[in-house]
């Protein structure tokens, strides 16, 4: 069976013979301290002591003072770093189990949008691993000392407060880094690709503007012998065949609980339309049809009225609600948003001046406004998804990688769904 989550251990456990060395150890020190203890009394024992101590280094990995260092700065990251919302920022992740596929990629994709299964090879990184490429050797020294690259998508709120805290969780294990930002552009992410490995660091970090292109920059950077780690944003399934590690959120299944959520709030029955992410993203499918699909097999007696993409500027959104409106009346019961910030801000915008408040709004989420307007009621719930807990969880994973460890194929990070119930859980929000 494939092993679809874990990358094997690049180094041999050594621990069937540490018994015999500490007993081999022990006896020449005895040995030693008998032979001499007529010429140099007490002596030997501080020598005694740091043959000791390095035995011990020894044993406890190869890759000398550095890696001891690192696990050390590690663990205390682990267990000390928090997010803004007092939540671990380098929590360990959680890997979920592949379901069977109903058909080929090509079967599927002729099924209606509406269908779950349609979506499989977008929800999960199904991938053959007997195509991986030869991925780089783990140098199993630690992560102390190292240099990385991250590439992210845009720039947006949640773009700077990720990078402040995959800085501060870098600092923090001893790595330095670099961040390009491509502003949403694909060929400048290329560009920034290409300029990356040129820098030959230690690692490259990916967050890709496009799902279906990240085949081609995850193959060059492995091409090119350097660790690379795709994050946030789910590549198509084959890229992992040159990936060593994807983390981030499961935004399909915080969608589908959030779905779920909205139909057992409209009892069932409704029409409900839906605002996108940029179109082409894992988000923009993930936030579309994983709640579209789920309310379809869960609640069929839900009506899916439309899908529009006029981007994150408030006014934009706040026009096509406002369309929607006009042109649904009442059989518009829901919006889903992919953005609980500006996004949201012109739904609710929209719904209060038409005087339809009792339109249930949910978004993906979690930011300041969208908090605000939780604890205001005029949106619904909203998913909890720390851009902070994405930064640490993926430099956790590459120190993991730099001191030899095993480390999961795909790990994701936590969620929950935010209601006006335990919002102040969440809270001061993270941007």
């Amino acid at each position: 069976m494939r092993d679809m989550f874990l990358i094997r251990n690049l180094r041999k456990t050594k621990g069937g013979r540490k018994m015999f060395k500490k007993y081999v150890a022990v006896l020449l020190s005895g040995l030693m301290l008998v032979s001499a203890v007529s010429l140099t009394g007490c002596g030997n024992s501080s020598k005694d002591s740091d043959s000791g101590k390095s035995d011990a280094k020894t044993e406890d990995s190869k890759g000398g003072d550095n890696l001891a260092e690192s696990k050390e700065l590690l663990a205390k990251a682990i267990e000390e770093l928090k997010t803004t919302d007092n939540h671990p920022l380098m929590e360990e992740g959680t890997t979920f189990d592949v379901p069977e596929a109903k058909g080929d990629a090509e079967e599927l994709e002729k099924l209606e949008d509406s269908d779950i299964n349609k979506w499989h090879y977008y929800e999960y990184l199904d991938w053959d691993d007997a195509n991986d490429s030869k991925f780089p050797e783990s140098p199993a020294d630690g992560q102390k000392g190292k240099h990385v690259i991250v590439i992210v998508h845009g720039a947006h709120a949640w773009t700077t407060c990720y990078q402040e805290a995959f800085e501060e969780a870098c600092e923090a294990v001893g790595m330095t880094c670099d961040v390009y930002d491509p502003n949403w552009d694909q060929s400048t992410q290329d560009g920034y690709v290409d300029q990356a490995i040129n820098e030959s660091p230690d690692a490259i970090v990916v967050i890709p503007v496009s799902a279906d292109h990240a085949g081609q920059q995850f193959k060059k950077i492995t091409k090119a012998g350097i660790p690379a780690f795709c994050c946030n944003t789910l590549p198509e399934a084959d890229a992992m065949n040159n990936i060593l590690a994807y983390t981030g959120p499961n935004d399909w299944y915080q969608m589908r609980n959030l779905a779920s959520k909205l139909g057992e709030e409209l009892g069932g029955k409704g029409g409900v339309c839906y605002i996108t992410h940029n179109v082409g993203t894992s988000p923009y499918y993930a936030r579309t049809f994983g709640p579209m699909s789920t309310l379809a097999e869960e609640y069929p007696d839900i009506k899916s009225l439309d899908v529009q993409s006029p981007g994150f500027e408030a006014s934009a959104v706040k026009q096509v609600v406002s369309d929607w409106i006009t042109k649904y009346g009442d059989d518009l019961n829901a919006i889903v948003l992919a953005d609980d910030s500006d996004q949201a801000i012109g739904a609710t915008e929209a719904c209060k001046a038409a005087g339809r408040e009792d339109i249930v709004i949910v978004a993906a989420g979690i930011s300041k406004q969208g908090a605000e307007l939780i604890q205001s009621g005029q949106l619904k719930y909203a998913s909890y998804q720390s851009c902070q807990a994405d930064a640490g969880l993926v430099v956790r994973t590459m120190s993991e990688y730099f001191c030899g460890e095993e480390i999961p194929r795909v790990a994701y990070i936590g969620t929950d769904i935010i209601s006006a119930d335990n919002v102040e859980d969440f809270l001061p929000c993270q941007w």
